[in-house]
C-alpha cells in the first residue's frame, strides 16, 4: 500500500471497527452481567497496554499544555459515555446521536473560538437536527427525544467529544500512543464514576465464564481502546480534519447495518432517511471548508514544530 494511502485507510478501518464495538461489548456484558463495569474493565485494560508508552513519553506529558491533557482525558470520558450508551440504548440511534457533532462543533468554533462560520455549517445544523428528529420519531409518539439512558448517554458523549476534539486539535502535541494513554486514563476515570453511579458491584464469575470474559476484555481493551485508537491518533496527524470527519462515517454505516443484521434492532424508512440527513450534516460541515481547514491545519502543524 502506498504510504499516502495508509492514514485514510486507517481512519476508515477504525471507524468500521468501532461500528462493530457494540457486539463484543454486549457479549462481555452477557457473560459478566456487570453493566458499566464491563466498559471500565475494557478501558482499564487499554491503560495497562499503553502504560509503557506513557512511561516512555512521561517527560513530554509533564511539560504538555494542561488544556491539551484535559482535552485528551475528556475525549476518553466521552468515549466511555458512548460505550455505555451502546449497552443501554439502540445501537444505530446511539451512534447517530453521537454523530451530531457538526452541531456542537459549529457552536464551539463560533462562540468559543470565534472562528467564522459559513452558511454551509448552519445547513449542517439544520440537516442534523431534522435527521435525528426523524430517527427519534420513528415508531414513537410524542416529542422526538432520546427514550432511554443509553440514548441520553449517546447524545452527551457527542457533546463532550466536540469539546474534547476541538481542544485536542488546537493544543495537543504529544505522540499517538502516549496521547492514547492519557485518553484511556480519562476514560477509566469516567468509567469508574459511571460504575459507581449506575452499576451494581461486579459479580464473581464461575470458572466456566472467567476465561471467555477475560478474552473479551483483552480484545476490547487491547484491540479497540489501545491499538485502534493509537492508530487513529497517528493518522489524524497526517490528514486535514475535514477529510477525517468524512472518512469516519464508516462507523455509522457499519454500526447501523450490524445492529439490524445481528441484534435484530428495527431500522425503518424513517430512520434510514434520518440517518442519511445526519451523515449529510457531517459532509456539509466538512466539505465546504476544505481550503480553510487545510490552511488552519497547516498552520497548527507549523506551530507544533
Amino acid at each position: 500500500m502506498p504510504a499516502a494511502m495508509l492514514p485514510p485507510f486507517l481512519v476508515v478501518s477504525v471507524g468500521a471497527l468501532w461500528g462493530l464495538y457494540w457486539a463484543p461489548l454486549r457479549e462481555l456484558e452477557a457473560l459478566a452481567g456487570a453493566g458499566p463495569w464491563v466498559t471500565f474493565a475494557a478501558v482499564a485494560t487499554g491503560c495497562i497496554c499503553l502504560a509503557p508508552f506513557g512511561w516512555r513519553g512521561r517527560r513530554r506529558l509533564a511539560i504538555s499544555n494542561n488544556r491539551a491533557l484535559l482535552s485528551i482525558a475528556l475525549g476518553g470520558a466521552s468515549f466511555v459515555l458512548y460505550s455505555n450508551g451502546l449497552l443501554y440504548g439502540r445501537v444505530a440511534v446511539v451512534i447517530l446521536l453521537f454523530y451530531l457533532t457538526p452541531i456542537w462543533s459549529t457552536l464551539i468554533v463560533r462562540f468559543w473560538l470565534g472562528w467564522p462560520v459559513t452558511r454551509w455549517r448552519f445547513g449542517a445544523i439544520a440537516s442534523g437536527l431534522v435527521g435525528i428528529g426523524l430517527v427519534l420519531r420513528s415508531g414513537q409518539a410524542g416529542l422526538p427525544l432520546p427514550q432511554s439512558v443509553g440514548e441520553w448517554l449517546g447524545l452527551l458523549s457527542g457533546v463532550l467529544w466536540s469539546v474534547a476534539s476541538t481542544g485536542i486539535h488546537v493544543h495537543a502535541r504529544t505522540r499517538a500512543a502516549e496521547t492514547n494513554f492519557v485518553f484511556c486514563a480519562g476514560g477509566a476515570a469516567m468509567a469508574l464514576l459511571l460504575g459507581l453511579l449506575l452499576g451494581r458491584l461486579p459479580l464473581q464469575l464461575g470458572p466456566a465464564l472467567t476465561l471467555p470474559a477475560f478474552g473479551w476484555t483483552v480484545l476490547l481493551g487491547g484491540g479497540w481502546w489501545a491499538a485502534s485508537l493509537s492508530g487513529f491518533m497517528w493518522a489524524t496527524r497526517q490528514m486535514e480534519p475535514a477529510r477525517i470527519g468524512i472518512l469516519l462515517m464508516s462507523e455509522v454505516i457499519v454500526g447501523a447495518a450490524t445492529s439490524v443484521l445481528f441484534a435484530g434492532e428495527p431500522f425503518d424508512g424513517l430512520m434510514a432517511l434520518g440517518g442519511v440527513l445526519v451523515i449529510a450534516a457531517g459532509l456539509l460541515e466538512a466539505a465546504p471548508r476544505r481550503r480553510l481547514g487545510l490552511t488552519r491545519y497547516a498552520f497548527l502543524r507549523h506551530e507544533r514544530r
